[in-house]
């Protein structure tokens, strides 16, 4: 299957090496074997080349935040695909990195000088851009970086939107093609490629990988949802059947609540939004002839012609997420308070001075040891499950704007406390919804209050009166046990 130009990154311009063994795709964001635009492009490239096809999925030690709990959940997804790619003509292996100062480059370069072209993923947060760079430098042959992060290529868009509205009137006007160039849901079907009788010396079983051999945060533990694919469609497929039909009202509520729950997944590349739309598709028996002459609104009700909750997922999955990535891609500085609109930064420092009736510090936070039993119960679901309901993760985000002595050390710990804990933190959509805290994506809003000027405010009595909260914070009453080394 042809990939789009538009998700295809070169990062150099040297021509492929006929006489290299076999293509390599080296895998490090969209971790799975379906519904991804990077593998699609090696299989392109082996049997355009007649070469075998090495794909090895690479877990590092050295990313910040690296912890038991962000290992357990990629090693059992690199267990998903180690039993997915046997069934296929390529060869799959594992490279897990042991905390060498110049961690994995020496193995990649044995690898890839043997290789006709290197394909890998490219991703518009965190280290993976300059570990890109970093590799590619080292390549003597084709290496290209693919977009394998929404529906939209990151590339679709070619001005950062500021407004939700905005960005969604580019997702109308500019969809339709992008869909009907879906990532092959069988990418091997009916392809033949040359075996390939050899794995790396480093290849490990992920199995067996011991977590408490690696130079990791060993006090951020594993938490019950297991990752990769298989989990995943599970977690889709139950959702589907039992959450989906009430999803467009009932994704806030605390019990029972109606939320996807996907994130972690789509987060770690287990699931593919294509796939996610895909099965929204076939639920709604929906085609692309409802859209092909549809006028752009910028309404996110009604524009896809489907129900009330397909609608209300579309606009999550392929606005706000993509919105996200798109914010990311036009921004590397995306977490600097900086990048804030000017309105917030005026606003809030307008309040900066203001007196703070309750201050805590990172420590007293990531235990859950504040006045307030609605956030304590929130930060403690965190800390245990690695995830949060969706409306409190908005609410706990403003509270620690209100109780720091700054906005912008607000925002450094927001992103600390998120991205030590959380499995879909480091997520291009953990930073703008951050940032959202803070007025990004967002508008004035009246009355001025003290410390939040016009950023949008919520607190936890509001939320009390809206939510029924009762089973929830008698659930999560115990502050978690942390520890910051």
């Amino acid at each position: 299957m042809a990939v789009p130009t538009l998700r295809l990154v070169p990062l150099n311009d040297v021509p492929a090496d006929p006489h290299g063994r076999f293509v390599l795709y080296w895998m490090t964001a969209c971790r799975r074997a379906t519904f991804n635009p990077a593998l699609d492009h090696a299989i392109n490239l082996a049997v355009a080349n007649r070469r075998p096809l090495l794909v090895i999925e690479a877990l590092g030690t050295r990313y910040r935040w690296a912890c038991d709990r962000f290992h357990r959940f990629v090693l059992d997804g690199m267990t998903d695909n180690q039993r997915a790619f046997a069934s296929t003509p390529a060869t799959y292996a594992c490279w897990l990195g042991r905390g060498e100062r110049d961690e994995g480059a020496a193995d990649f370069a044995s690898v890839a000088q043997q290789a006709v072209a290197v394909v890998l993923d490219d991703a518009p947060a965190g280290f993976q851009r300059p570990l890109n760079r970093a590799l590619a430098a080292r390549c003597t042959m084709q290496v290209v970086a693919v977009d394998g992060n929404g529906v939209m290529p990151l590339r679709a868009a070619t001005e950062l939107k500021q407004r939700a509205v905005d960005y969604r009137r580019v997702v109308q006007r500019s969809i339709a093609p992008h869909l009907l160039q879906m990532p092959a849901e069988k990418p091997f079907a009916g392809v033949s490629l040359p075996a390939l009788d050899w794995l790396p010396t480093f290849a490990a079983d992920p199995a067996t990988c011991d977590l408490a051999a690696l130079p990791i945060d060993h006090t951020v533990g594993p938490v019950a949802l297991r990752g990769g694919t298989t989990a995943a469609r599970a977690h889709l497929s139950t959702f589907m059947a039992s959450r989906y039909a009430r999803y467009d009202r009932g994704r806030n509520d605390v019990e029972d609540s109606a939320a996807s729950g996907l994130s972690p997944w789509l987060h770690f590349g287990h699931l593919s939004t294509h796939e996610v739309c895909s099965a929204v598709f076939s639920k709604e028996h929906w085609s692309i002839d409802h859209i092909i002459e549809r006028k752009v609104t910028g309404s996110k009700e009604g524009w896809w012609g489907m129900s009330a909750p397909g609608e209300a997922l579309l606009d999550q999955l392929l606005v706000w997420r993509e919105l996200g990535f798109h914010f990311c891609h036009h921004v590397p500085d995306h977490t600097s308070y900086e990048g804030l609109p000017a309105w917030a930064r005026t606003t809030l420092g307008c309040h900066a001075a203001d007196p703070r009736p309750h201050r805590y510090d990172l420590a007293e936070l990531a235990a859950a040891q504040t006045h307030d039993a609605v956030w304590n119960a929130a930060q403690t679901q965190l800390v245990r499950e690695g995830v949060m309901h969706n409306y409190l993760r908005m609410l706990w985000a403003k509270k620690v704007l209100e109780w720091s002595a700054s906005p912008a050390a607000a925002l450094a710990v927001l992103i600390e406390l998120n991205n030590r804990y959380a499995l879909d933190g480091r997520d291009p959509n953990s930073y703008t919804g951050i940032m959202w805290t803070l007025g990004r994506f967002d508008r004035p809003w009246a009355p001025e209050r003290a410390i939040f000027g016009s950023i949008r405010y919520m607190s936890s009595d509001s939320a009390r009166r809206k939510l029924d909260l009762d089973d929830y914070l008698a659930r999560y009453a115990a502050a978690p046990q942390t520890s910051f080394l």
